[in-house]
C-alpha cells in the first residue's frame, strides 16, 4: 500500500527505521518495505506501530482525511473506540473491534479495560446526541439515572439511561420518538457497562 503515512509519524517522533521496529517488535527491513508499500499495512500493522507512535491506526493510511497531529506523549495511554452498525428493528450490533483510538481522560486513565463508544440514533436525546463520544467504565458500578451501554447476548446493543435494577432485568428508559420505559432480561444482558461521561461531537 503506497502513500501510507509511516514515515511521516515516525519522522515526527524523530526515529530512525530501526528505532521505530525495536519498539514495534519486528524488523528494520519490516519497516522499510512497509514504508516503501511493498508489504501490506494490515490492520494487524496498524495496531502494532500505531502504539508507539502515539497515533490511531487509521492515521497510518494513504490519503488520510486526519492531519498528521503530533503525537501522543509516550505516557499518555490510549483507549479503545468502539462503534455500533445499524441492523433490524432499529438495533445497533457492535462493529469488530476497535475503530480508532483516543486518549484516555484522566478519571479512567487507570482503569482496566475502559473504552469509548459514539452515540448513534437519536432515541437518547436530549440526555445524550448523535456524535457525541461516551466513555465507559466497566468496572464501575451501575447507578439509576446514569447511562449505561448494554452489550445483548445476541450482540446488539443498547445505550440507556439505567432507571433500576430488578429480579427480572435491567430496567432503562429511553427519549425518542416517545420517551418510555422497557425492560431487557437478565438472560439477555451479556455485559453491563457505566458510562461515566461525554465529550462534545466534533471535539
Amino acid at each position: 500500500m503506497k502513500g501510507n503515512r509511516i514515515k511521516d509519524w515516525r519522522l515526527k517522533r524523530g526515529w530512525s527505521m530501526q528505532q521505530l521496529a525495536d519498539k514495534a517488535d519486528t524488523t528494520r527491513s519490516q519497516i522499510d518495505k512497509l514504508e516503501r508499500g511493498e508489504r501490506r499495512l494490515t490492520v494487524d500493522w496498524m495496531k502494532r506501530l500505531s502504539d508507539p507512535l502515539g497515533c490511531a491506526p487509521a492515521e497510518l493510511l494513504p490519503d488520510s482525511a486526519m492531519p498528521v497531529r503530533e503525537p501522543s506523549p509516550s505516557h499518555v495511554r490510549m483507549i479503545p473506540v468502539r462503534a455500533a452498525r445499524g441492523g433490524a428493528d432499529q438495533e445497533m450490533f457492535l462493529e469488530d473491534g476497535p475503530i480508532d483510538y483516543r486518549p484516555s481522560p484522566s478519571f479512567i486513565m487507570h482503569v482496566s479495560e475502559a473504552y469509548a463508544i459514539y452515540v448513534i440514533g437519536e432515541s437518547m436525546v436530549p440526555m445524550y446526541r448523535p456524535g457525541q463520544l461516551l466513555y465507559v467504565n466497566p468496572h464501575k458500578p451501575l447507578m439509576p439515572g446514569r447511562g449505561v451501554v448494554i452489550a445483548k447476548q445476541n450482540r446488539a446493543v443498547l445505550i440507556k439511561e439505567l432507571v433500576r435494577t430488578t429480579t427480572s432485568g435491567l430496567v432503562v428508559r429511553e427519549y425518542l420518538p416517545q420517551a418510555r420505559e422497557f425492560t431487557v432480561p437478565h438472560t439477555d444482558v451479556a455485559t453491563a457497562h457505566a458510562v461515566v461521561a461525554a465529550e462534545e461531537p466534533g471535539i
